[in-house]
């Protein structure tokens, strides 16, 4: 299996790290989203493609990056591995499921955070769940292992650091995993992640509850 990390974010650095696959980014100079010819070029030579590009300025009120970044560039890239026979791989974001009530499934209808960000981000998954004969998206949140920040918000979650994030990932992928999947690891306060920073309640704007149901991802892992 021949396979390549488009960006070198967090989540796209661990991944990289942990398992030594290619890796292409704006940062790294080996990478133009805007530029289709050379993207298609790029993926062909691979049998699966990790997409963790995203603009996730979650709360930004301008949406023209959310837009090129977060569902055009991604859309671009389904139809590119759609004609090159490539498997892609697309990270999204619990934050899809953010005004749902109690922790949702794949299978139930996602009502995502008021923003631009997830917004967008589920347009990217429903265009490439419509699109796209063989992929598999990831929704997740991960966090910076240590955690480095003073404070934390007093919300719910079902992400963790981007070190236990990345080895489901990675799993999910190495075990052929197709479709939508909740990537997780169990439900918890973001102050779980710390032991050190001070609890505080979010802004009004900010999402309280985005656990989901990871059923279907224990049971994959388990079975395969």
């Amino acid at each position: 299996m021949k396979a390549l990390i488009l960006g070198d974010g967090l989540l796209g650095n661990e991944i990289c790290n942990q398992t030594g696959w290619d890796q292409a980014s704006r940062k790294l100079g080996n990478l133009n989203i805007d530029n289709h010819d050379e993207l298609f070029n790029l993926v062909s030579g691979y049998d699966i493609v990790v997409n963790c590009i995203a603009h996730t300025d979650s709360y930004s009120l301008n949406p023209s990056p959310h837009w090129n970044i977060n569902y055009k560039f991604p859309s671009n890239l389904c139809d590119i591995c759609f004609n090159t026979g490539t498997k892609l791989i697309h990270i999204s974001t619990e934050f899809v499921y953010a005004n749902n009530p109690s922790p949702p499934n794949e299978e139930d209808l996602p009502l995502p955070d008021n923003t631009w960000y997830a917004y967008t981000k589920l347009l990217a998954d429903e265009y490439i769940k419509l699109r796209g004969n063989n992929f598999l998206i990831c929704r997740e949140l991960h966090k910076p292992n240590p955690f480095p920040y003073s404070k934390v918000w007093d919300v719910k979650t079902s992400g963790d650091t981007v070190d236990k994030i990345s080895t489901l990932i990675i799993k999910l992928i190495k075990k052929g995993a197709v479709g939508v999947y909740n990537v997780g690891t169990g439900d918890k306060f973001l102050k779980d992640l710390t032991s050190e920073a001070e609890l505080i309640p979010p802004p009004p704007n900010v999402p309280k509850d985005t656990r989901m149901n990871l059923s279907k991802l224990n049971k994959f892992l388990n079975e395969n």
